[in-house]
């Protein structure tokens, strides 16, 4: 099955790092976002990926070409240039890199990739949130329900720790942000039948506010709702907890070996 990851936007909100690359590029634990997703998705089977560019998409580009060619061990033989490859060991994975333009939309990037998706299920997700969400169980969901569009539902993670107290107002601990958020948003991790591309019209269209909108009046958008975890990288201070959590050894969302 293939999955179109979008990754063309600007990151403003996190313009500290997205100044000089584009935002599925920052690092977490020495990888990009973007591949920390694609391990992700290659772990429950689905490899071959769509990645949808746009801004700074040559950064991305370079990346997977700079990833085959320096993976394993290298000998070159300075008189002659030539170069050995050895012990190399890379991923199984098909990466499309396609320009999808600097102003499309998010619906409109989707729209462009039709050629290559169109004519049989696809995934879509974007190229700056993880999670453990079981994506084998989320396509089983999309498939028993029979829907154009399935959107996986999680709630958003607290912003801020909370407070405990006893009955005489004394703090007697701290909660960690936890998954408490109230409410249901979409957290990415979709997957589309073709009809879907009668719902997206041209480059200006949202996925978010036009698509998925129109879907959900026609009763065409089922919701698969994940209650574990899940972390957008919008902000610097979203970085740094994703980054502290791989640091630690307990990122939720590595559940690859």
């Amino acid at each position: 099955m293939k999955v179109v990851i979008l990754a063309g936007g600007l990151g403003t909100r996190l313009a500290e790092e997205t100044e000089v690359k584009p935002k599925p590029m920052v690092e977490i634990g020495g990888h990009p976002i973007l591949w920390h997703i694609m391990r992700h998705y290659a772990h429950h089977g689905f490899k071959e990926f769509y990645v949808a560019l746009g801004y700074r998409g040559e950064a991305i580009k370079r990346f997977f070409l700079d990833y085959y060619s320096l993976n394993g061990s290298i000998t070159i033989d300075l008189m002659s240039g030539e170069v050995g490859r050895h012990e190399r060991e890379c991923e199984d994975w098909v990466v499309h890199l396609k320009n999808t333009g600097l102003e499309t939309n998010t619906g409109g990037r989707i729209r462009r990739l039709r050629p290559q998706v169109d004519g049989s299920t696809f995934m879509v997700t974007y190229g700056d949130g993880v999670s453990n969400v079981d994506l084998t169980d989320l396509l089983r969901f999309h498939r028993s329900h029979g829907r154009i569009a399935t959107v996986t539902a999680v709630r958003p993670p607290a912003r801020f720790g909370g407070l405990v107290f006893d009955e005489e107002s004394m703090v007697t601990s701290f909660i960690e942000k936890p998954q408490i958020g109230e409410g249901w948003i979409n957290g990415g991790f979709l997957i589309f039948e073709p009809e879907v591309f009668n719902y997206l019209d041209s480059d200006a269209c949202s996925l978010e506010a036009d698509a998925l909108e129109r879907l959900a009046a026609d009763k065409q958008l089922a919701a698969y709702r994940h209650g574990g975890f899940w972390q957008c990288m919008d902000t610097l201070r979203d970085k740094l907890l994703l980054e502290n959590l791989w640091r630690e050894r307990s990122a939720p969302w590595k559940v690859w070996e």
